[in-house]
């Protein structure tokens, strides 16, 4: 299913330009261009859903809306519905380098409502063919996010007891009454959607395909919990009984305690697994490639008492396994899915792996443990398999191998002195050697951080996990994507026939 290619790892936040953050405007398309000369195929980004607290992209108000910081005010300027003073006159942040999420939703929403309250009756017969075409949650989102402003941002399960049970007759109330709050989270909706279309017809026309990326769970705080409850994991108060996390591992000692509700796998089952159905017909429409994040948990997830302080007392509980994804395939047929099977593999989800015959990851920087059988070292990497220098949780390659421990850096050297043939290594372009193993690998497909291309230190770092504050914010300042970084990311990758 996936030709020998190459990518770059670059979430749309992280794109240059003026207004605070990356959007679907004019610097996407120079990316698209960047990726063609430089013989590229791959566009990797994170998910682009509604982030809430926290700013991350892994927790979203819904598993199917788009996140209107994404929207580029350019064409609403065109249209005169922003004037350009206003536009320049908002604050969305000073720094080019690193997102203000403070400033950017408490500013660019004002000029997104104003945008909406200015041309909000044009549009209407393309607006009403959206709402049909994504009818199955795109009312049901807007009527949430609605609410929320409504009750002041605050969580649902917060909200008075009729609204927060969705009686029947209360959402019929609020229906009518929030009608114009709901139609312009429509709006919204219709604007990303119809710009990230855009893009994307345009990445494929100039043979670059998007690799997407979709989480396993969903946000406590979303629509799809709020109005689907009996589909996870909530008791009869609409608490949650149990939430996601994973146990200690490489990147915390005390295991990682994300919180999202978990998964009814019974009901799911006895309703054919309808609800993820309608979210991968949702994402194959989005990308062209899509990536499963935490894979593992369809064959065993971590199951963590709601109460718990941290990940460490929970337990492992059995997933859907191979059945859900036979079901998505009868219904959607065969599909290019990645797997993202990192952390602790047992043999049920090594069999999951094989069974679904999806690729699995690999990331070098996890091959260098003085283990010489370790599956991360690019020689034992298979063809149906994506190679990573490292993932958006990880560290860039130049910080990692900055603050390794001597004899890790003396095998890091031999090893890739040996598998690369070379006669020394040049340490401060470690970012290059690294790459360069990868592109050489067996790995179909390989992808390396916009980071790790331009030599970044941590502090082009997108996440730390278990952490909060300091995640998701790196920029592109708008100088790098240079004529000779294009020619050096060509040459290699011509090299090794991606």
């Amino acid at each position: 299913m996936f030709e020998r290619s190459g990518g770059i790892l670059l979430h749309i936040s992280s794109l240059s330009g003026d207004g605070g953050i990356g959007t679907f405007g004019k610097k996407a398309y120079e990316f698209v261009d960047f990726l063609k000369k430089s013989g590229q195929k791959l566009w990797q980004i994170l998910p682009l859903g509604t982030t809430s607290y926290g700013d991350s992209p892994y927790q979203s108000f819904s598993a199917f809306a788009g996140n209107p910081y994404f929207i580029d005010l350019e064409p609403l300027i065109d249209r005169g519905c922003l004037t350009r003073q206003e536009v320049n006159d908002t604050d969305l942040g000073e720094s080019r380098e690193y997102i203000d999420y403070e400033k950017l939703y408490k500013n660019k929403f004002k000029l997104l409502k104003k945008a909406y309250l200015n041309e909000s009756n044009f549009f209407l017969e393309e607006i009403e063919k959206f709402r049909e075409k994504n009818i199955y949650w795109i009312d049901d989102y807007a009527l949430f996010m609605a609410l929320k402003d409504k009750n002041n941002g605050k969580e649902w399960i917060k909200w008075v007891k009729e609204e927060k049970f969705a009686h029947i007759n209360t959402l019929k109330k609020y229906r009518i009454e929030l009608k114009s709050e709901i139609d312009y989270y429509i709006y919204l909706q219709y604007l990303f959607y119809t710009q990230w279309e855009k893009l994307k017809k345009y990445a494929n026309e100039n043979e670059v395909k998007i690799i997407g990326d979709l989480p396993i769970f969903i946000s406590r705080d979303s629509a799809d919990a709020w109005l689907k409850t009996e589909l996870f994991l909530f008791d009869e108060e609409k608490n949650m009984k149990v939430v996601a996390g994973c146990p200690p591992d490489y990147f915390s000692s005390t295991g990682q305690l994300w919180g999202n509700p978990l998964y009814n796998w019974k009901i799911m089952r006895r309703r054919g697994y309808s609800w993820w159905i309608e979210r991968m017909r949702a994402a194959f429409e989005l990308y062209d490639i899509v990536r499963i994040d935490h894979f593992r948990g369809f064959d065993s997830y971590w199951e963590i008492p709601a109460t718990a302080k941290t990940a460490k007392t929970g337990r492992w509980a059995k997933g859907p396994g191979i059945e859900i994804f036979k079901t998505i395939k009868k219904e959607l047929g065969d599909l290019p899915i990645i797997a993202e099977d990192l952390g602790f593999l047992t043999e049920g989800v090594k069999k999951l792996l094989k069974d679904s015959g999806y690729p699995g990851m690999k990331i070098l920087e996890f091959a260098f443990d003085s283990n010489k059988e370790n599956d991360y070292l690019p020689h034992k990497y298979s063809e149906n398999s994506v190679a990573y220098t490292g993932t958006h949780d990880n560290d860039t390659i130049v910080g990692w191998y900055k603050n390794e421990k001597k004899e890790i850096k003396e095998y890091v050297r031999k090893y890739l002195m040996k598998y690369l043939k070379l006669k020394k290594i040049n340490e401060e372009k470690i970012n290059n050697i690294f790459i360069e193993a990868l592109w050489k690998s067996d790995s179909n497909l390989t992808i390396a951080q916009m980071q790790d291309f331009l030599g970044i230190d941590n502090r082009g770092r997108m996440n730390i996990p278990s952490t909060l504050g300091n995640n998701w914010k790196w920029r592109l300042k708008g100088d790098e994507l240079s004529d000779e970084l294009s020619k050096k990311i060509k040459e290699i990758t011509v090299k090794y026939c991606r």
